[in-house]
């Protein structure tokens, strides 16, 4: 997002004070931006970050700013406007999303994924309309033990319908495949399905979804509001705590589930739960989905013939063409 740009910004430059060792839970505070509370800014921009060396990689791309002609950013105009102009002062950015409202190549067979999808859909279409929480925490995330167990108390306890997809980890962090409470799939029957990959914007576009418990990585956060869909944030760690703000309190599309100030850093099933029913019954679940349903028109306005981010990217290619026939 160009929030997060302007927050490495602002850090690899020095222009405000961020959380260090000696005062770690300094608020900041961006132009141009709600107020970030200490555990709100990009986590590897706090001391405590066990992630330092991506820190370092991160901020070594900002050193070199001054080399390219412009920054192409995978937000539009009309979602970050007040962040964009001001950044924009300092290198020129051209939104050029949401990339993943771009229509597909005809005829292509190129894919981004490396797994067949679960055949989820057919389930889907036996469900009534917005009666389905999608939940799925990306590729990277891995969540502990006892927090998968909390979530599935969770929607044991409400009789929510839902889609689970529960990624193997990585085999070379050496870490465990999550396991479900005993029983946990008798109980549920057909009110659920565990899957192990999903075609996510697909699933997303599909009517019987929600809402989407997601861990806020941008690529989520892009795709859920192109398909107009409320999100329960539920981040963990890098950009995804401040892509949460955004969600909850500028785009207003999403509940914040909570910091895991519980025992152990868990959120406890109640609080799950509680989540789970305000963001699918009730007022609040209709201001969500109306909310996210205008930002998913103006994701298409952007991206359309004619939109902000349609005249960015050719604007660009226009630019890079001339760049080529002067070095000719």
């Amino acid at each position: 997002s160009c929030a997060c740009f302007a927050a490495y910004y602002h850090y690899n430059h020095g222009l405000v004070p961020f959380p260090t060792e000696t005062d770690p839970e300094i608020d900041v505070q961006l132009p141009s931006m709600p107020l970030l509370k200490h555990d709100e800014v990009p986590s590897y921009l706090r001391p405590s970050t066990p992630f330092a060396f991506l820190r370092t990689a991160i901020l070594g791309q900002f050193k070199k700013l001054d080399k390219p002609f412009c920054v192409l950013i995978d937000t539009f105009q009309e979602l970050e406007p007040e962040i964009v102009e001001y950044m924009s002062k300092f290198c020129l950015i051209k939104t050029v999303g949401p990339l993943v409202k771009y229509p597909e190549v005809p005829n292509s067979t190129i894919r981004c994924d490396m797994m067949k999808p679960d055949d989820c859909i057919e389930w889907l279409d036996s469900k009534p309309a917005s009666s389905v929480i999608y939940i799925s925490f990306g590729t990277v995330v891995y969540l502990k033990q006892e927090q998968v167990d909390e979530i599935a108390k969770a929607l044991l306890a409400t009789g929510i319908s839902f889609l689970w997809v529960m990624k193997p980890p990585a085999k070379e962090f050496g870490l465990p495949f999550h396991t479900l409470p005993e029983g946990f799939l008798e109980k549920v029957g057909d009110n659920g399905k565990i899957l192990l990959w999903s075609p996510q914007v697909k699933v997303l576009t599909h009517p019987s979804i929600s809402c989407f418990m997601s861990h806020c990585g941008w690529n989520s956060v892009l795709e859920t509001l192109s398909c107009g869909v409320p999100i329960i944030a539920f981040p963990q760690w890098g950009d995804q705590v401040t892509n949460a703000v955004y969600l909850v309190d500028v785009f207003k599309t999403g509940l914040r589930m909570g910091r895991g100030k519980g025992k152990k850093g868990i959120t406890p099933k109640e609080e799950v739960a509680k989540c789970f029913v305000e963001a699918t019954l009730g007022l609040k679940a209709k201001d969500l989905k109306s909310n996210a349903l205008k930002w998913k028109l103006a994701a298409e306005e952007a991206i359309a013939d004619g939109g902000s981010s349609d005249r960015n990217m050719q604007t660009f290619i226009d630019e890079v063409k001339n760049r080529c026939r002067a070095q000719q």
